[in-house]
């Protein structure tokens, strides 16, 4: 089922179809705030009062034009705009380097994600860099580091447990401080290049966050953001955190918008920090159809509304 819905993520056709379609646009809000900014904020804010961090997405992917490229700069301009007097760590920022020119060319992507970190710089928000598939690693992990040899240090980076390479390109930024969104990826890969088993993808997962919290790590100034819904994961976190008396502090759990409410308020009540990941925009079909790629109950959570009244 996850591969089906992994390949229907990528029809154009199907995607003109149900991104109109009255039924796929209402059920696409339990996981997308809207489609616009305004819409965005107003549901960062929300989720703010109720003791939630966020991080704020922009919809999107693997623009082919610096014309889209450019618009894409001009609206996270505008995001660091609109939330520019909120508390600069309850509200973050997360994008994607596809959408501003990867595709094109590295200096083309270098030159526009700029402008966004001297923003965010000016403004002192925190921006994350997303992780996207195997194609783009590399090329995501140089910009990365280029961001922070130009001295946006709050830069942050996401890497998937599920690749083989990842235990590698952990250890290389460690010496940075980094703050990493570690999660299990959600993307379609061959063998070769991420491991097949879930049980493996587990097993690395805690491997990785073993490194992030470790002492040398910890001191170096790495930030563990563990963004998993795995209540499995979640409770090795805890009781790992406090055998190595680390503080509620020095990491945080990080989910997705509209699913496990339950439990991202569970966290928030045992005291700790809990930041969701919030994307907006018109281009939320490829997102939509990837959280049904997750978990089974989100089709079953469509399927009943579509068919039960």
């Amino acid at each position: 089922m996850k591969n089906i819905f992994l390949f229907l993520s990528r029809q154009k056709t199907l995607r003109k179809l149900l991104s109109t379609s009255g039924p796929f646009q209402k059920f696409s809000k339990r996981f997308v705030s809207g489609e616009t900014l305004a819409e965005g904020v107003a549901a960062s804010r929300e989720l703010n009062q109720q003791g939630t961090l966020v991080t704020l997405d922009c919809l999107g992917e693997s623009v082919q034009s610096e014309k889209d490229a450019h618009e894409v700069v001009q609206e996270y301009l505008k995001i660091i705009e609109a939330v520019k007097a909120e508390d600069n760590f309850k509200l973050t920022v997360s994008l994607k380097l596809s959408q501003l020119g990867l595709a094109i060319n590295d200096q083309f992507c270098l030159e526009n994600i700029r402008q966004i970190m001297q923003s965010a710089k000016k403004h002192q928000k925190l921006v994350t860099i997303d992780m996207e598939d195997s194609p783009y690693t590399d090329q995501t992990l140089k910009i990365y580091r280029a961001m922070l040899e130009e001295g946006f240090g709050g830069t942050g980076i996401v890497l998937q447990s599920y690749l083989r390479r990842t235990e590698k390109d952990l250890r290389d930024i460690l010496s940075f401080g980094p703050r990493v969104r570690l999660c299990k990826g959600a993307y379609q890969e061959p063998a070769a290049v991420a491991f097949p088993k879930k049980s493996d993808v587990d097993r690395g997962y805690l491997d990785l966050l073993k490194i992030l919290f470790s002492p040398d790590a910890l001191k170096a100034g790495a930030y563990p953001e563990v963004a998993t819904h795995d209540e499995k994961i979640i409770k090795w976190t805890i009781d790992y955190a406090k055998k190595q008396n680390i503080a509620n502090d020095q990491f945080e759990f990080q989910m997705l918008y509209g699913i496990r409410k339950y439990l991202q308020e569970k966290l928030i009540r045992q005291g700790y920090r809990l930041r969701v990941y919030l994307p907006y925009g018109s281009h939320w079909y490829p997102y939509f159809m990837r959280r049904l790629a997750e978990r089974p109950a989100n089709v079953i959570f469509l399927l009943k509304g579509l068919f039960l009244r």
